[in-house]
């Protein structure tokens, strides 16, 4: 049996470059959020962890999570890195944390990753894992992080770097995951016309 993974899907930001927060984008009639957090659990992430930001009243009461646990990160503003640091300390004082092994990281901006994409990356999970999908050689997301890194990686990221810096310096598992997901992000409207795969 595969080690338990929580999935994490840091939508929190105010979404500046696009014009709104982006986990409030409605596209093929779901919601952004709604779409990150229902891939993690087809997956077989649990938890599933949400963490708002900017609007998080609005998509507590628009966006239709039955599978999230919604966490609301009130330094939402100083970037990334305090949603990671929100979704390590909901892990870190469950009763259940001990028994999850490594946080699949999936932004709440990626449309064409795939449950399959990120099951894919799952089945890497060990508390020592560090695996990271990769599309045309490129690394991208989701990103395993095993409990064993989390220390370091909450020590080392700062604004909008998460956890780039750590790994930057250690051993990272690459998966290809092109043959099943794209792994473009939505920055701005026009981003919206590409297709899922």
């Amino acid at each position: 049996m595969r080690e338990a993974v929580a999935g994490v899907v840091p939508a929190a930001g105010a979404g500046h470059r696009f014009g709104r927060p982006k986990a409030l984008v409605d596209h093929g009639g779901t919601l952004f959020v709604e779409r990150a957090a229902g891939v993690l659990a087809a997956a077989g992430c649990d938890p599933v962890l949400v963490v708002l930001g900017a609007a998080a009243e609005e998509v507590t009461r628009r966006a239709h999570l039955p599978q999230a646990t919604l966490l609301v990160n009130p330094d939402w503003a100083s970037g990334l890195a305090s949603s990671l640091h929100t979704a390590f300390d909901a892990l870190t004082d469950e009763d259940r944390a001990d028994e999850v092994v490594s946080m699949l990281v999936l932004p709440v901006d990626m449309p064409g990753v795939t449950a399959e994409a990120a099951r894919r990356i799952a089945d890497h999970a060990s508390p020592s894992a560090l695996a990271a999908a990769t599309y045309a050689g490129v690394r991208g997301h989701p990103v395993l992080l095993g409990r064993e890194h989390w220390a370091g990686i909450r020590a080392s990221a700062t604004g909008d770097s998460g956890a780039r810096e750590y790994l930057r310096h250690h051993e990272v598992t690459l998966v290809p995951c092109d043959d099943i997901a794209e792994g473009f992000d939505i920055d701005h409207p026009a981003d919206l016309r590409r297709q899922n795969p």
